[in-house]
């Protein structure tokens, strides 16, 4: 998410980077995981389609699914956006860019938002052979294992789901939803956020600590992010198929965690409610409340889709949903 990519630039230094080269793990999925794949598809509700129309009277709903990290492609898409977001009366993001630039400078001086500040440190609270396993897969993303035993079980699962490549790129964060902001600040468009920093820190920080940290042993191997799995997801965005996204993480990742069915089932359904259900279901009381206008919703596409995904709710409160150019 944007907010990850903010907290890794307070971290780490910006220097050369290796350019991320990974191949796309679909072309070699086996027969019975595409299987698997394409029946939870058919069972969801608007499983693709990264620019939907929703409309209702005289309210015009421009639904863009983004990709929160960077992709040369995006400049097309971009460009073939433009003539008609451009009209748009409001854009509304997950939260504004002047937002999270204003976070960004009370974290420099106050880091406690992502650090365990009282109690005993990871180090403390992990098998000694997990915390070991942890550190390797930190280290290759720059992050120190003295640094990492002090900070927050949740901030580490995402740190783990970016690939070390990406790690020191200046642009990894230039995604969609940045290219929009460019595009409605040169248009002079008002923007809005559909959630607070607090209420989205407020959420992650919601489990104990001590159930944050069994989560995070439990599913290390699943969360760590890979090259290939960064390309996998960047075709499959362009491809406007964010829901094949979402269920090949979740097999792959569960083929990954080593637990039982039932043990990943209730981690998955857990990480899904926090990231994803909860956070639509608030999201979906500030956009119920635009009438009368034309407005611009950009989210990260994974909240599209699904029973409870946006395009669902708002489908159920009314809205007639039209698939649009992308």
């Amino acid at each position: 998410m944007r907010l990850l990519f903010l907290f890794v630039s307070l971290f780490l230094p910006i220097s050369a980077y290796a350019a991320c080269e990974g191949r796309d793990l679909r072309a070699d999925l086996a027969p019975e995981l595409q299987a698997e794949i394409e029946q939870a598809l058919a069972e969801t509700p608007f499983p693709e389609g990264n620019h939907w129309v929703a409309s209702k009277g005289d309210t015009v709903l421009h639904v863009i699914g983004t990709l929160h990290s960077n992709d040369p492609r995006m400049d097309a898409v971009v460009e073939r956006l433009t003539p008609v977001l451009s009209q748009a009366d409001a854009f509304y993001f997950e939260i504004t860019e002047d937002k999270l630039s204003d976070f960004e400078k009370s974290l420099a001086g106050d880091l406690s938002p992502v650090l365990i500040t009282s109690g005993p440190t990871l180090i403390d609270m992990m098998p000694e052979d997990d915390w070991a396993a942890l550190s390797a897969g930190l280290a290759e993303r720059g992050i120190p294992s003295w640094m990492a035993a002090k900070m927050r079980p949740w901030f580490l699962s995402m740190m783990l789901g970016i690939p070390p490549c990406m790690m020191q790129d200046p642009n990894a964060n230039h995604g969609m939803d940045a290219r929009l902001t460019d595009l409605a600040e040169e248009h002079a468009i008002p923007q809005f956020s559909l959630e607070e920093i607090d209420d989205l820190m407020a959420i992650f920080d919601s489990h104990p600590i001590e159930k944050q940290v069994q989560s995070l042993v439990r599913m290390a191997d699943a969360l760590e992010g890979s090259e290939d799995q960064l390309a996998t997801m960047a075709n499959a965005y362009i491809e406007e198929q964010h829901g094949e996204i979402i269920q090949l993480a979740r097999l792959q990742g569960r083929d990954a965690s080593g637990l039982s069915q039932e043990t990943f089932d209730e981690e998955w359904d857990g990480f899904e409610q926090q990231l994803l259900i909860g956070r639509n279901n608030n999201w979906m009381e500030h956009i119920l409340g635009i009438q009368d206008q034309t407005a611009v919703i950009a989210v990260g596409a994974g909240h599209l889709g699904g029973e409870h995904g946006l395009l669902n709710q708002l489908q159920q409160a009314g809205y007639t949903l039209t698939r649009a150019p992308f």
